[in-house]
């Protein structure tokens, strides 16, 4: 019996491949783009792709530009490097679990330094 879903390693086969070929987009030159998670549906007609940007907002945005301009290239190089029946339609995520994350951490440091300050106040 297989281990796990045939979408879950469809899913591991399209990042790796999409990894490649946005590497070669010209356009994408600007910003660190990462793909973070590839989502399929059971039926394989879908795959949601979710990507990060490490750069200026301006970065990010122009990311998502190109992406979009691109979808039906990226998708046509997808079709040829995954051996599937019908070539999954692909839409583009931007994933922003990073920054909310740093931002906790932020958080989270600034109250420990209050408690830090509340408690030396409170000992005077």
């Amino acid at each position: 019996m297989k281990a796990y879903k045939r979408s879950t390693r469809v899913a591991e086969l399209i990042q790796e491949k999409i990894v490649g070929i946005l590497r070669d987009v010209k356009a994408l030159n600007k910003g660190l783009l990462t793909v973070t998670k590839v989502k399929l549906t059971d039926d394989l007609q879908t795959c949601r792709i979710f990507y990060s940007v490490i750069g200026s907002q301006d970065d990010i945005e122009n990311t998502s530009v190109v992406l979009k301009d691109n979808i039906k290239q990226i998708r046509f190089q997808l079709a040829h490097a995954v051996n599937l029946r019908r070539t999954p339609t692909i839409e583009f995520q931007y994933d922003d679990s990073g920054e909310k994350s740093v931002r906790i951490f932020e958080l989270f440091d600034k109250i420990e330094q209050e408690k830090k300050e509340n408690e030396s106040t409170s000992q005077e």
